[in-house]
């Protein structure tokens, strides 16, 4: 498959989805974007370097993503309700979107000839087993419903492989960070939120003691592996870890933060530990080493300095 043919980015308007559109117009895709900027943005479409088709709806509304489809070689399925903390508190809505929506896909995908289907899954499908690193093999254990959701995509995703022949892979994402993710919104990641209260002088918050710890994957190396895995010959059907390998706890992260921003006097406020939240996240990268060719492009600090160099230029700093 040829990255210079037509692709479909679900999610596209999003802080993963509008990443990985900038890198494949930057290697010649011609590129259809679905969101329905609920979670995405039309400041991240601004920023989006090339040409591309925008339709703005909803992933289930059956005739909109099949008149997006059309002629459409490999779909890149980021569209999600992205939160543990949002699943929680609204279980129905998650289930729509990260379960009907991918069902949809998939069954769009299947009945106009797709050729391969990307979809972005998530480690929180490992749950929180003491076993460390997480590994593609080892028994599923979700808490949330966002996690339930996103696991019941992956064999979705098998499931089309197996019976109907769509080329699938699954891509287990963990603790995704980079520039437009939305610090603003409650449910954002760690780091864009511990970012933006460092550069904006307020009180960063820690929910539980901070020694949990997670695999933070900076956003260019969760693109990358997108687009090997839409030209891989291996893995077609599995699911593939995609992270940096290694673990940091909450509070070693805000130091280092303070240290690079200069803010060494900062001191986080605590509060009480969310429900489905896991203490620790690590992955093995070995599946996607051997079948993708992936490897870090970009480690933790270094993913950390241009976040916050992206976040001096955004809407965010004014």
């Amino acid at each position: 498959m040829s990255l210079t043919s037509k692709v479909l980015v679900t999610g596209g308007a999003g802080f993963i989805g509008s990443n990985l559109v900038d890198e494949l117009i930057r290697q010649g895709a011609k590129v259809t974007i679905i969101d329905d900027l609920s979670t995405g943005s039309r400041e991240n479409l601004d920023e989006i370097a090339g040409d591309f088709d925008f339709v703005q709806g909803d992933i289930n509304n059956s005739q909109l993503v099949n008149k997006a489809i059309e002629g459409v070689e490999i779909v890149y399925h980021q569209a999600a309700l992205p939160s543990v903390p949002r699943s929680v508190e609204n279980p129905a809505e998650t289930h729509r979107v990260c379960v009907d929506g991918t069902f949809n896909m998939l069954l769009a995908s299947k009945e106009n000839g797709v050729k391969r289907f990307i979809y972005a899954a998530s480690s929180s499908a490992y749950g929180d087993q003491p076993t460390l690193p997480k590994v593609e093999t080892m028994a599923p254990d979700p808490l949330s419903p966002y996690a339930v959701a996103k696991l019941t995509g992956e064999l979705y995703c098998r499931s089309f492989n197996n019976v109907y022949g769509l080329e699938t892979l699954a891509l287990r994402y963990f603790n995704v960070f980079g520039p437009r993710q939305n610090p603003s919104s409650m449910y954002s990641g760690v780091i864009s939120r511990f970012i933006d209260c460092l550069m904006s002088g307020t009180t960063p918050v820690i929910f539980g003691d901070g020694e949990q710890s997670r695999d933070f994957t900076y956003v260019a190396n969760v693109v990358d592996a997108n687009i090997r895995a839409s030209q891989a010959t291996d893995g077609i059907g599995r699911t593939l870890n995609v992270a940096n390998g290694d673990r940091i706890t909450l509070n070693h992260l805000l130091d280092v933060l303070k240290t690079i921003t200069d803010n060494p006097n900062v001191t986080a406020e605590y509060r009480f530990g969310r429900t489905g939240d896991v203490k620790h996240s690590q992955a093995d990268n070995l599946r996607a080493v051997e079948w993708l060719g992936y490897q870090e492009l970009v480690g933790l600090e270094e993913g950390l300095r241009r976040t916050i160099d992206w976040w001096k230029t955004s809407r965010f700093a004014l």
